[in-house]
């Protein structure tokens, strides 16, 4: 039996990463239903803080967990880093005298408490107190009730935010009610349905992809499409002196690093720093997610049955995102690049014989535990692994922050 944890980012109004929520599910044995509240929160805790180090899997950001009544009044957010966590005190908590009593405590120590898929009654005004934000339902609550909600609490000065939000017009419409924080996939969809014209900077970075896609590169011309990029060559090398590599000697030449780390290391590092810059005006998450994605595909490629398409896997993951980075279709964006086809169908159809791979790394994400095993079973991947693996894959997308 393993813990799958699984991230979701929440926003402030300028779409900026503010906080993730910690995901829990149990992928083999239990499922999430049959796991009472209590064992769930104390696994995803244990396995955050104490197994992993918290700073793997959030960065600085802090972090909302959900806690029952029953680890709320035994004291259980207080024996974890005020700054690391947000106590999401979930729906069905009723405000007993020991409850208050607990959730008093830990604000007064300093915790930042959130009511979770809140509906507004009397009874929890001992818990508005106390917390500082509450969150709303954005697809449960009709509009005017989120309205009328946020007036009915402005004497409390509580922060809103709004929970599955997938689109931007939502997010849009969520801020303009009177939301602070946002809480979904928004980020990763286009921020317009109409098509428009790419800019002539990102229609040159989109070369520059397409050439370093190219088989044929040699060596040589990848030394030189390097070298006459002052911001690429700059973030290679200290990439390739970075503690990640723990070199003993310095890599001073972009000659060196391609012979120390390989042509298809290097490609796949363009490849990223140029997915950076063409990221470079959307939600910095959204970049992170690409990279998290490209990682994981590798990894679960290389320690399965399919190594042999560990590359190709990579790009699955990494231009997976692209409709949204250039607010433009995919099939469109994909066209203009030299992959091969099993990666085109994938990302544009969700077909071929690598989607799965895609389908899976998404189902993790999002923390649909249920639809893991199968995947994981055809790619040959040992489930009690995969948990390492999405460290992993986060851990290196922190090396282009």
């Amino acid at each position: 039996m393993y813990v799958h944890i699984a991230r979701q980012p929440i926003f402030n109004v300028h779409k900026q990463l503010f906080a993730y929520e910690l995901l829990f599910r149990q992928t083999l044995g239990l499922k999430l239903g049959e796991l009472s509240g209590e064992r769930a929160t104390s696994s995803l805790l244990s396995t955050s803080f104490l197994t992993e180090d918290i700073d793997r899997i959030a960065g600085t950001r802090p972090c909302f967990v959900n806690f029952t009544a029953d680890l709320l009044v035994r004291g259980v957010p207080g024996a974890f880093p005020s700054d690391r966590i947000i106590v999401e005190v979930l729906e069905d908590v009723q405000p007993s005298p020991e409850v208050i009593a607990a959730c008093r405590d830990l604000r007064d120590r300093g915790y930042l408490l959130a009511l979770d898929d809140f509906v507004y009654s009397d009874s929890l005004l001992p818990l508005i107190e106390l917390a500082g934000i509450i969150k709303i339902d954005y697809r449960l609550t009709p509009a005017a009730e989120i309205e009328a909600l946020i007036g009915r609490l402005a004497p409390y000065r509580l922060k809103f935010l709004a929970e599955k939000i997938e689109t931007y017009q939502e997010f849009e419409h969520a801020r303009d009610l009177g939301c602070h924080y946002f809480q979904g996939y928004f980020f990763a969809r286009p921020q317009s349905l109409r098509l428009r014209e790419v800019s002539s900077l990102k229609v040159t970075q989109l070369r520059l992809l397409a050439e370093i896609n190219r088989p044929e590169l040699s060596a040589a011309n990848l030394e030189r499409i390097i070298s006459a990029d002052v911001a690429i060559a700059y973030k290679l090398l200290r990439f390739i002196n970075s503690v990640y590599f723990s070199l003993v000697r310095k890599v001073e030449s972009i000659r060196r690093a391609i012979i120390y780390l390989g042509e298809t290391e290097v490609r796949r590092f363009v490849m990223l720093v140029i997915v950076s810059n063409l990221a470079a005006d959307k939600p910095e998450e959204l970049l992170r997610l690409s990279v998290v994605r490209a990682r994981f595909c590798e990894l679960l490629a290389t320690r399965g049955t399919y190594a042999a398409h560990s590359a190709e896997l990579f790009l699955v993951g990494l231009f997976s995102l692209l409709d949204a980075i250039l607010d433009a279709p995919l099939e469109a964006t994909m066209a203009a690049l030299p992959v091969a086809v099993e990666v085109k169908e994938a990302i544009v159809g969700r077909t071929g014989p690598l989607a799965f791979f895609l389908e899976a790394v998404v189902a993790w994400e999002e923390a649909r535990a249920q639809d893991c095993p199968p995947h994981w079973q055809r790619m040959g991947v040992d489930g009690e692994e995969v948990k390492e693996l999405y460290l992993e894959a986060i851990r290196f997308a922190a090396l282009l922050d």
